[in-house]
């Protein structure tokens, strides 16, 4: 089973807790190119919601988009984060709990929720579904818990995503190149979606990393699940590949184009 479905990998050491996650969005903050970041990107999304409109998030993590748009949150909604791990919840409320919101934080699998028919207007699953196992079980109970009319917000990647990242860890690293999220992605998503919502609307976001921190590039590749089973000194020969590569250039450069599925019920 490929580590990004393998749900006792995921609880027990790829998401155990946060670590691993705030080390990918710290590089992301700090190198991204795009002005108009990613959170604001997808929060501008979510602007069509109702007023009152109740929001279910699935694979919440740490929160990060409510956190960095805590002040757009309009007054009226309410908003339930959920996450399998319990290390992602704490992480979330420590995060949100400043904003004093009233947000419920809970435990849920995507694949069974615990939520009665036709409760949300939205529910959002950012860069989460290629986790799930069984997709078409999740999609089934999204699309259950959803009112009429309501929409999942889906966010994923591409096979190219952060190619010039992946041809040094090949190279230097010897290792296998793994398409990101092979499960749900931009090439294979719609399809999915269609299977079970009326309508999928998909949204490009273009973006880029200049690295020009070494140790926050190999904190980011050591947090990844493709290299958990890489020696260190493979991890070593790529740091010194790494550190060339800026001294040469400046930096380091990877393409990070993402998309937003929208679909409609």
């Amino acid at each position: 089973m490929s580590k990004f479905t393998d749900q006792k990998y995921l609880l027990q050491e790829q998401y155990k807790d946060s670590g691993n996650l705030d080390a990918r969005i710290s590089l992301h903050k700090r190198f991204s190119t795009n002005p108009h970041v990613w959170f604001d990107w997808v929060f501008d999304q979510l602007s069509s919601l109702p007023a009152d409109a109740n929001i279910l998030e699935l694979g919440c993590g740490t929160g990060e988009v409510w956190r960095e748009c805590a002040s757009r949150i309009p007054a009226g909604w309410a908003l339930t984060l959920t996450d399998l791990s319990d290390g992602m919840l704490d992480a979330a409320w420590r995060n949100l709990i400043v904003i004093k919101r009233g947000i419920k934080f809970e435990k849920a699998d995507a694949q069974l929720l615990p939520y009665p028919d036709g409760s949300f207007d939205a529910v959002i699953a950012n860069h989460m579904l290629y986790h799930v196992p069984d997709r078409k079980q999740a999609l089934k109970e999204i699309c259950r818990v959803l009112k009429a009319g309501g929409i999942l917000f889906a966010s994923t990647l591409g096979e190219n995503y952060m190619r010039e990242m992946w041809e040094l860890l090949e190279r230097v690293g010897r290792l296998k190149r793994h398409v990101v999220a092979p499960a749900f992605n931009l090439e294979n998503g719609e399809g999915q979606l269609r299977e079970f919502f009326s309508r999928v609307e998909l949204l490009h976001y273009q973006d880029s990393l200049r690295v020009t921190d070494v140790p926050a590039m190999m904190a980011y590749i050591r947090s990844m699940a493709s290299t958990a089973d890489l020696q260190e000194d493979g991890f070593l020969s790529i740091e010194r590949e790494l550190m060339e590569a800026m001294g040469k250039n400046g930096e380091f450069f990877i393409r990070k184009p993402a998309v937003l599925f929208k679909a409609f019920k």
